[in-house]
């Protein structure tokens, strides 16, 4: 794992490991505080509430199996076999708690896979999906955020509208980043009261669902809720604007593996923007762009809600907040690529394509850092064959398996140039695969220029930026265009 060994800060195993010893050790009024016992700058705690109580038990178990562990000041870079093996279990549990099961139910409850094999198949390629196994997993990320927005995702796929909200609020206070979801969630919940009238049924379904928002983070909020200068502490923890725009791009940073394939780090290959825009303007700017991005999307899913416009929509808008909200971290892909797993079986073509882009330009530099090029060939290797064996799909690329004959149809007298999509939408994906193992080859192989140490990391992000920008444009055209979305879906029974 990165940073393993390599003091002050060990890495991200590190990083775990403190906040089960900080939570365990220190009374809660002193978590999010910069104290003598909690220093701040080594690995304080930056994530909501649930992900400290999370570190206290896993804490409370640690000190169960050994004491040392978790040991207050002295415990810090502890790496024994024993406790990597205590804490990949820990990971793996929560894996098989909260992720796994939401993504086989899932599957399972799609009207597509008619069949358990059908099922079986689709929830093999979502769980094979490389970026969770070498991201999350290998630089030791609980998987339980995007658990739990999968359970709500799951939840109002059945109109179980209250349960599904729940389950988001865990989510978000878990890891603030699943805010790129939050608003998808809400205009979706907003558009099904509007449809249901807001004088009769629908004002009664708006007001159970802000009551149990507001009952779940109480309950998760509770023990901070003793003065306004805890709860205003913890905020500041989780959204710490101060540190700017590119707080992980590689202009903030000596390292050149910081650079990553967001829209702000990409332009500022060629336009110094840290330089020549002021902190608070930079802030402004990411909303302003990230909000003008995402608004046709959630407009159009407030107007016409339906599942299949929620799903993609969630795609839409958390690929909007990576390219262009404030202080992205790379791997935040994760929440694009999350949602593109859930319509692998609607557009297995582009899921397949986005999923491959997403592994390559989210962590390579990382990957070959740690010198995990192996696993990271295989498990693409793997997702890829079981996605060409399981859902054919080169025998999918057609305006109407992607989903684009509403669009072409629009086009009107451009329909004739739509025959020859498919072949076109083949020969990119195939020219897009060999650039990316080219250039995985190429980063691990060859030595970059002595005046261009950064080549490949840049190479890597203006490549992925390039795809991601594409397929936003393709997601919204989906949306926007989509017929199917302004008809009540049936209901999944």
């Amino acid at each position: 794992f990165l940073g393993a060994g390599k003091p002050p800060m060990y890495g991200d195993y590190e990083a775990q490991r403190h906040w089960q010893e900080v939570t365990y050790n220190l009374p809660i009024r002193q978590w999010y505080f910069n104290t003598s016992d909690n220093n701040l700058l080594y690995w304080g705690l930056d994530y909501p509430p649930l992900t400290a109580y999370h570190s206290f038990l896993c804490a409370y178990i640690a000190k169960l199996i050994n004491p040392d562990w978790i040991a207050l000041h002295t415990s810090r870079g502890y790496e024994s076999q024993p406790h990597k093996l205590f804490m990949r279990t820990t990971v793996f549990v929560a894996d098989l708690l909260v992720y796994v099961p939401a993504v086989i139910l899932y599957c399972f409850s799609l009207k597509e896979t008619s069949t358990k094999k059908k099922a079986s198949i689709c929830a093999l390629c979502i769980l094979l999906y490389p970026g969770l196994i070498l991201i999350d997993h290998g630089h030791f990320q609980y998987p339980l955020s995007l658990g739990f927005a999968l359970w709500g995702v799951l939840c109002l796929s059945y109109d179980w509208d209250l349960l599904g909200s729940v389950a988001f609020c865990l989510a978000l206070n878990y890891k603030q980043m699943e805010l790129y979801h939050s608003l998808p969630f809400f205009c979706y919940l907003l558009g099904k009261c509007f449809k249901k009238g807001l004088k009769g049924k629908g004002l009664v379904l708006l007001t159970k669902i802000a009551g149990t928002v507001v009952a779940s983070f109480a309950v998760c909020w509770l023990p901070f809720c003793t003065d306004m200068e805890q709860i205003m502490q913890v905020l500041r923890r989780l959204f710490p604007i101060d540190r700017g725009l590119f707080e992980a791009c590689m202009f903030s940073s000596p390292h050149p593996l910081s650079m990553f394939s967001n829209i702000w780090c990409s332009l500022s290959v060629l336009i110094k923007i840290k330089n020549i825009v002021a902190p608070q303007t930079q802030l402004k700017l990411s909303f302003a762009v990230t909000f003008l991005s995402l608004l046709p999307t959630c407009i159009k899913l407030t107007v016409q809600p339906s599942l299949r416009g929620f799903k993609f929509a969630l795609v839409s808008c958390a690929l909007s907040f990576f390219l262009f909200s404030f202080q992205v971290h790379e791997k935040s892909i994760l929440l694009v690529s999350v949602p593109v797993c859930l319509i692998i079986n609607e557009i297995p073509f582009m899921a397949t394509w986005f999923l491959l882009v997403s592994t390559f330009s989210s962590m390579l530099p990382l990957l070959l850092k740690d010198g995990l090029l192996l696993p990271y060939a295989v498990t693409t290797l793997a997702f890829l064959s079981a996605c060409l064996a399981s859902f054919a799909i080169f025998e999918k690329t057609s305006a109407e398996d992607l989903q684009l004959k509403p669009f072409s149809l629009s086009l009107k007298g451009y329909v004739s140039w739509f025959k020859s999509f498919p072949k076109i939408v083949r020969s990119l994906f195939l020219l897009s695969v060999a650039l990316m193992g080219v250039l995985s080859l190429t980063s691990a192989a060859v030595r970059p220029p002595h005046r261009l140490p950064d080549l490949f990391p840049v190479a890597v992000a203006l490549i992925s930026c390039l795809h991601f920008v594409l397929f936003l444009v393709y997601f919204n055209v989906v949306i926007l265009w989509d017929s199917k979305n302004s008809r009540s879906q049936k209901k999944i029974s």
